[in-house]
C-alpha cells in the first residue's frame, strides 16, 4: 500500500517539474493597449465622465456596482458619459472598442 502512495507522489512531482506552463488568455488590456482609453476625472464629483480614445470609434460602456449588477449601459460616440443616475459609490466601468475591452475602477462622490 505504501508503494502505491509513493508511486503516486512520485508521478505528481514528476508531472509538476516536467510539465509545460499553461497560460490563460484574456481579452482585457495589456500595458500598451491600456493607453487607448483614458477616463477622467476619477473620482467624479459631477454628472459627466470624460472618456477619450485614440481610435475615435464608438465606445460601449457598462457600469457595474460592487455586487456585479449592471447599473448603466450606454454606447457613446462623443467623449462624455452622463452618470447622473448613479448614486455616490464605487463602480467598475467596462469599456469596449471593437475587439478591445478594458475595465477600470470608477468612484462617484
Amino acid at each position: 500500500m505504501k508503494k502505491i502512495y509513493l508511486l503516486l507522489i512520485f508521478i505528481g512531482f514528476f508531472s509538476l517539474f516536467f510539465s509545460t506552463g499553461v497560460q490563460a488568455q484574456s481579452s482585457f488590456n495589456t500595458a500598451d493597449q491600456e493607453e487607448k482609453i483614458q477616463v477622467f476625472p476619477n473620482p467624479v464629483s459631477g454628472d459627466i465622465l470624460n472618456i477619450t480614445s485614440k481610435s475615435g470609434k464608438s465606445i460601449t460602456c457598462r457600469v457595474f456596482n460592487v455586487l456585479g449588477k449592471t447599473v448603466l449601459y450606454k454606447v457613446i460616440t462623443t467623449e462624455k458619459l452622463n452618470i447622473s443616475a448613479l448614486p455616490p459609490g464605487v463602480y467598475v466601468l467596462r469599456m469596449k472598442i471593437g475587439d478591445f475591452t478594458t475595465a477600470k475602477k470608477l468612484v462617484r462622490q
